[in-house]
């Protein structure tokens, strides 16, 4: 029904603010008596075979929703209905910002993709933190932080500092982005010498902590081979968790949209089926080069539950959807479960 009733209307509507029109909508079926439990009953398919321990954490399936669809943690239990196993929730800066200037969301339909510069765009860490406490399900939550725009590199460490004090007590893993290529200068902080550094500090403040969490670092699908190597070593030194493999591509290779088209939308990075090959080729890298020395969650191009069975096939202990998500809709997630109970 989605895809044939649905999204053919939302899709005729700007990206954006169908994005929150869709949550609005949702705030307000989840207080009808019965709407959860309906929710949960088409969405949500459970099986032991399903259970995955991954960095000590214990994810009711292997299937979660990727950040940026809740930047500020407000949709935590309505999205839990849904089927997923775990949410990321960000990217969170320590002080709000507004992203970058509108429209800054759109889709390339015949591509199943999108490209978007939203630049960060949320309310802060101490808001995200303020409505994760407020949260009545139980399900994994993954904190996405990043440093706000005008934060210079150099003093970028304070920042990813600032989101690690402000949420941990609320959420139960920690990835640190810098890979998305809408922050000016973001990625420069993927170098060996300011991601070292960057790890080795949040891991300090981590282990200075009764319970510490698991950190991932989420890489973007550009880096070269030379640099896939060095996010190994810098891993293995600073002994995160693992990796998210992979962020949105700044690549507009072989894409059925027009180039006209993609000129006019301007800069941003690409999600959905145009990266599902080269996140898997990154996954499978990352597995080999490390010796499955660490977890690698798979995300990228995930549109079927094939995508996500090769994603899996590649080494990945645990996959994200995004764009897959929009382009499917709500029952994927429970659509990959099936699958990977059967295969």
């Amino acid at each position: 029904m989605y895809k044939i009733l649905i999204s053919p209307v939302l899709f005729l509507f700007d990206a954006e603010r169908v994005h929150y029109f869709v949550c609005e909508v949702l705030h307000f079926a989840f207080k009808i008596p019965g709407f959860p439990a309906l929710m949960r009953a088409l969405y949500t398919y459970e099986h032991p075979d399903l259970v995955q321990e991954v960095a000590g954490l214990r994810f009711r399936n292997p299937v979660g929703l990727a950040a940026g669809f809740d930047k500020n943690a407000e949709m935590v239990d309505q999205l839990e209905a849904l089927g997923f196993g775990f949410i990321e929730i960000g990217t969170v800066t320590p002080r709000p910002q507004p992203g970058n200037e509108k429209p800054r969301l759109f889709r390339l339909k015949s591509d199943k993709a999108l490209i978007n510069r939203m630049g960060f765009n949320n309310k802060g860490s101490a808001v995200a933190a303020a409505k994760l406490r407020q949260r009545k399900s139980t399900i994994l939550i993954g904190g996405n932080i990043g440093k706000n725009k005008d934060t210079p590199n150099d003093q970028a460490l304070n920042d990813y500092l600032h989101c690690f004090r402000d949420l941990f007590d609320v959420v139960d893993y920690f990835v640190v982005n810098v890979s998305s290529p809408n922050t000016p200068g973001l990625r420069d902080l993927q170098e060996k010498g300011p991601l070292t550094e960057i790890l080795k500090e949040l891991q300090k403040r981590n282990a200075d902590r009764p319970s510490p969490k698991p950190i991932f670092l989420k890489i973007a699908p550009d880096l070269t081979t030379s640099q896939l190597d060095d996010i190994v070593d810098i891993v293995k030194e600073t002994h995160i968790a693992g990796v998210i493999a992979t962020n949105t591509t700044i690549s507009r290779d072989n894409l059925l949209t027009s180039s006209s088209e993609i000129e006019k939308m301007g800069a941003g990075g690409l999600s959905g089926a145009p990266l599902t090959h080269r996140a898997t080729e990154v996954i499978r890298y990352i597995c080999e080069k490390s010796g499955n020395a660490f977890p690698v969650i798979g995300v990228g191009g995930i549109g079927s539950p094939k995508d996500a069975m090769d994603k899996r096939s590649a080494g990945a202990a645990l996959v994200q959807l995004y764009t897959g998500f929009i382009y499917e809709g709500p029952g994927l997630a429970s659509q990959i479960c099936k699958a990977l109970v059967k295969s």
